[in-house]
């Protein structure tokens, strides 16, 4: 079998700013869709795991099984173990790993789950197929992108247009797809997954709090984390830019009538037994 493609670039990095919205994640507000096939006694593995706050959810879910935490960072899994050993959680362990060579034998787990991995990824088809390949007959992969083309919010502002515009562009010059949402289910298909279900689910910020919080972590993303760095080496944007863009999403959060959804796309296919 050929190596695979090599791995996109991950625009984001692991700044405090981006850090601050993973680890707000659940499993409620960010796997719901998976949560009713879970049994107690599966084995999980959950690629891009993180700080490892949706890994230790479902590990709480699944009781008297096990759950695997796998991502490409090295550091962000001290803070993953962290967090599982701060929540008491004894059926956890977490590993280096690329999605598109799973070092796990084939049929290993009941569920592999991904949550904001394959718009990163250099080739999604290739890393849902070693998806597939891990897990178990009549077990599940699960898999939920957002689509940054259908993020939508209120009052227009020019400067969140020119955001947004900016980061699908460096996404895709660092090799992934910032639309991957509405792409999900054509990936599984590419890849043989043949029971595949399709949905969706969002995000909204619109409370003070959440419009605070939102827009603060973004404005800090788009100067300060990898992704600012690789927008200004790759010629994509000048830090003037990337400040104005900053100001226009504190400007946003600002604004008492301000309102912001994320679409996500999410794709629950059950490996035929």
């Amino acid at each position: 079998m050929p190596a695979p493609r090599e791995t996109a670039v991950y625009t984001h990095g692991h700044h405090e700013s981006v850090l601050r919205s993973h680890t707000w994640r659940t499993a409620a507000n960010s796997a719901a869709y998976l949560l009713g096939v879970l049994r107690p006694d599966m084995r999980i593995l959950d690629i891009g795991c993180g700080p490892g706050t949706i890994t230790a959810d479902l590990a709480s879910l699944v009781p008297d099984g096990h759950v695997t935490g796998l991502d490409r960072a090295p550091g962000v899994l001290e803070q993953a173990r962290t967090t599982a050993a701060g929540r008491g959680l004894a059926n956890t362990s977490f590993t280096v790993g690329d999605v598109h060579a799973l070092d796990f034998p084939d049929d290993t787990f009941c569920v592999v789950h991904a949550h904001q991995v394959l718009q990163h990824v250099g080739d999604p088809v290739r890393a849902l197929r070693e998806m597939g390949r891990v897990t178990r007959p009549g077990g599940y992969i699960a898999v939920r992108d957002a689509d940054y083309a259908a993020m939508t919010w209120y009052p227009p502002s020019r400067g969140m247009d020119d955001w947004l515009e900016l980061y699908r562009r460096v996404a895709r010059a660092n090799g992934g797809e910032p639309d991957a949402g509405r792409r999900l289910k054509s990936w599984a298909l590419a890849a043989g997954l043949t029971d595949v279900t399709a949905g969706s689910g969002t995000w909204t910020f619109s409370t003070d709090e959440e419009r605070a919080w939102w827009s603060g972590l973004w404005a800090d993303r788009t100067v300060a984390s990898a992704y600012a760095g690789r927008a200004v080496e790759q010629g994509h944007a000048t830090g003037g830019q990337l400040r104005a863009a900053a100001q226009a999403w504190r400007e946003w959060g600002a604004r008492d009538d301000g309102w912001f959804s994320v679409l996500h796309g999410e794709i629950l296919c059950r490996k035929e037994a």
